[in-house]
């Protein structure tokens, strides 16, 4: 079996002088490299990756480099069991760092694709992720975001009966809760802060992307469900910087389901739940309106 250093000069062409594990990763095995020509990168590994998982990493990174938009990490190489990028230095999040990043990733945003979808599937985490087109964001996010994961959340016993009639009921009324007037948006997909890596700099990058043509406000709503540093003001930084509904922030609980469902599958616990409280939060606001 080849050594993690081999692998990288197998792919690179060039000399690997160190490597140093890297702590952090749920999903895959990180290390950092040192290469002979004065560069670092990182190299993520895991056993047995299903099919393509490392390529759709590879895939959804460049789709999302734009001028002007968040900064991506460099793909240096990729093959069916590892993906090779340039390392990024990390440092301290800042007020000013926040504030640039919301005006980049609303810049990414504005870039937009031929419609709702992707060329081909991808992951999230560790689970399949369905991007075939629809002509619609309202049946994209039904059928590709929440019937998919709801189903396997309830054949794993991550949610109840309860929480998933709520979900089956905004989805059966998902033009009550939409916006459908917003065009496809180059999004990351899983934009949670564990997926921004803050630098030395102060420039962030985005890393492990799900990304596909979405509605902006989807990464809004994760940045919002699992927090990040400077949130606030990281938020009214693309409130200033984008055209958005003066109702986006009402809608947060509708591109949280998503997230949440996944959550669910994965880990159980009080995911399910949550997704359920998002649901029956969107179906009382209607009622009261």
């Amino acid at each position: 079996m080849r050594t993690i250093a081999e692998r990288a000069q197998g792919l690179l062409g060039t000399a690997v002088v160190a490597t140093t594990p890297v702590v952090g990763g749920d999903v895959s095995n990180a290390t950092r490299l040192r290469l002979s020509d004065g560069r670092n990168a990182l190299i993520k590994t895991r056993p047995h990756p299903p099919p393509g998982f490392f390529e759709a990493e590879a895939r959804g990174l460049e789709w999302l480099r734009v001028p002007g938009g968040v900064a991506v990490p460099e793909v240096l190489g990729v093959s069916h069991d590892c993906i090779i990028v340039a390392w990024v230095e990390p440092g301290r999040p800042t007020a000013d760092a926040a504030e640039d990043f919301a005006r980049a990733l609303a810049h990414t945003h504005a870039s937009h694709p031929a419609g709702f979808g992707a060329a081909e599937d991808g992951y999230i985490a560790t689970l399949p992720l369905p991007n075939e087109p629809e002509p619609t964001w309202a049946a994209f996010f039904v059928n590709r975001r929440l019937l998919p994961y709801l189903r396997l959340a309830r054949d794993r016993h991550a949610v109840s009966d309860a929480a998933a009639r709520d979900i089956e009921a905004v989805m059966e009324r998902i033009d009550d809760f939409c916006d459908p007037g917003t065009p496809a948006s180059r999004i990351h997909g899983d934009l949670w802060s564990g997926n921004l890596v803050w630098t030395s700099g102060g420039a962030a990058h985005v890393i492990d992307p799900a990304a596909h043509g979405g509605h902006l406000e989807t990464d809004l709503a994760m940045l919002s469900l699992f927090g990040a540093p400077h949130l606030s003001r990281l938020l009214d930084a693309y409130e200033e910087a984008a055209s958005l509904s003066p109702q986006w922030r009402v809608r947060l609980p509708l591109h949280q389901l998503h997230p949440l469902l996944v959550h669910a599958a994965i880990f159980g616990g009080s995911y399910g739940g949550r997704a359920g409280a998002a649901a029956r939060e969107l179906l009382e606001g209607r009622a009261e309106r």
